[in-house]
């Protein structure tokens, strides 16, 4: 417990700040307690406003959470330790199917869009205080309602987590309960972790979040759920016109939840769009261009209730100000010019996503991988099974990058693959889930 830590300090930034270098060090482990205020107080020779200001900062920090009886601990996965940092690096010579990023040869030429972009720019420069481009607001609205979302009010972010982080902080305080999808997308977790919230994990399957775990979640509390449309990452899951209907009678029994939907899978996957917007009273759908026109030129559409996306407004105003207007054009280029052949793009991922699915299937593996650019595997030991690959020239996601509560799992991104890979892939695969047992003497 505090064996190892004496509490100082003689105001609560000096308290919270010394108990955050504690938990840097190692010297508070994750899980530790730390006393009762008033006991705090009297170990630092503070009065007990001062301590209980200290744990408030610890809590904003993401550095401790308060449970209830179980007093305040530190947190088991402190916001500092990122996992993004739980990688692969894979050697020379070796497939990386760890990154998670597009296949460049199906992103669009950008040439184009960016010297339409550049010619508008030189005809109506974009100065402090210009409005969000019109044309590409306009299509956004367009694509949107053509997909049965809401008409609402729109913005425009520099990408999925920018706004989600904003919209969170415009609503949940540290030691709220969020509802995520386990197994769900790293950056998100990480984020929910940095601002100090509660995860509650709501597990899924091929066609979305189950309803009953969505439903335990809301009525254990949260206070905000996120669920992705389409190609969830890192399952592939999506949201089926069935589920959808299902999902949203569970949040219409919690009108008062903040619902953000992710559709990052717009202009890469085919499945139709069954939108939850709407079904609470505060929500917002965001929409990124990242997997469709590349990481380099993202941006992310939100649509929402007026009043989320007026406090999105707000929050952004506070900070960058806007998203670049040369890159709000060139993605209202690609859109009217139909940049990207969206049926096309999908048929090539899904040739090597189903490939892989199938082959692990004809091998005794199951497999996950609806749409989008990953397959998700379970295994018993993810260490050893990425040790096995990386053996073999192949190099794989570990699942603990995504998981809260869900076993042991390797995430593989196809966009490297071609499909003369995939029976060779879906071989060592099947040797990493299905270890030959070994012999014995005697």
């Amino acid at each position: 417990m505090l064996e190892t830590y004496r509490i100082a300090g003689g105001t609560a930034s000096e308290i919270a700040a010394g108990v955050e270098a504690a938990v840097s060090e190692g010297r508070l482990a994750p899980g530790a307690s730390l006393p009762p205020v008033r006991e705090m107080a009297a170990l630092a020779q503070v009065s007990p406003n001062t301590a209980a200001a200290a744990y408030r900062l610890l809590r904003e920090r993401g550095i401790v959470e308060t449970a209830g009886r179980r007093g305040t601990r530190v947190r088991p996965r402190p916001a500092s330790t990122a996992r993004e940092d739980i990688r692969i690096e894979a050697p020379p010579g070796v497939r990386d199917l760890s990154k998670g990023n597009p296949d460049p040869a199906l992103l669009p030429p950008l040439h184009e869009a960016l010297a339409a972009a550049a010619r508008a720019h030189q005809e109506r420069p974009a100065m402090y205080g210009t409005d969000d481009d019109e044309e590409l607001l306009a299509l956004a609205g367009a694509r949107l309602r053509g997909d049965g979302v809401p008409a609402a009010p729109l913005a425009i972010s520099s990408g999925t987590l920018d706004a989600v982080e904003r919209v969170l902080n415009a609503y949940l305080r540290p030691g709220d309960a969020i509802a995520v999808e386990d197994p769900g997308w790293s950056a998100l977790l990480d984020l929910v972790a940095a601002l100090g919230l509660r995860p509650v994990p709501m597990r899924l399957d091929d066609d979305g979040p189950l309803p009953d775990e969505l439903g335990n979640a809301l009525r254990a509390g949260a206070r905000a759920v996120v669920i992705t449309a389409r190609a969830q990452n890192p399952t592939g899951a999506a949201v089926t016109a069935e589920r959808a209907a299902a999902l949203r009678a569970e949040l219409a029994a919690h009108p008062g939840v903040l619902l953000v939907e992710d559709d990052h899978g717009d202009g890469f996957v085919d499945v139709p769009l069954h939108p939850l917007a709407g079904a609470t009273s505060r929500w917002i759908l965001v929409r990124s261009t990242a997997k469709a026109f590349g990481p380099d030129l993202r941006l992310a559409l939100i649509t929402g209730d007026p009043v989320t996306l007026d406090r999105l407004r707000g929050r952004q105003r506070l900070a960058q100000g806007w998203v670049s207007h040369l890159l709000q054009r060139a993605v209202a280029h690609l859109w009217r010019h139909e940049g990207v052949d969206t049926a096309a793009v999908a048929a090539s991922y899904a040739e090597r996503r189903d490939g892989l699915v199938t082959a692990l299937a004809a091998r005794g593996v199951a497999a996950h991988g609806r749409t989008g650019l990953n397959v998700w595997v379970p295994v018993p030991d993810e260490a050893a099974a990425i040790s096995h690959l990386l053996a073999r020239g192949w190099a794989a996601a570990p699942g603990a990058r995504n998981r809260v509560a869900t076993p042991p799992a390797l995430r593989l991104t196809v966009s490297p693959l071609r499909p003369e890979d995939i029976p060779a892939l879906a071989d060592d695969l099947a040797a990493a889930v299905h270890p030959p047992s070994r012999g014995r003497y005697g």
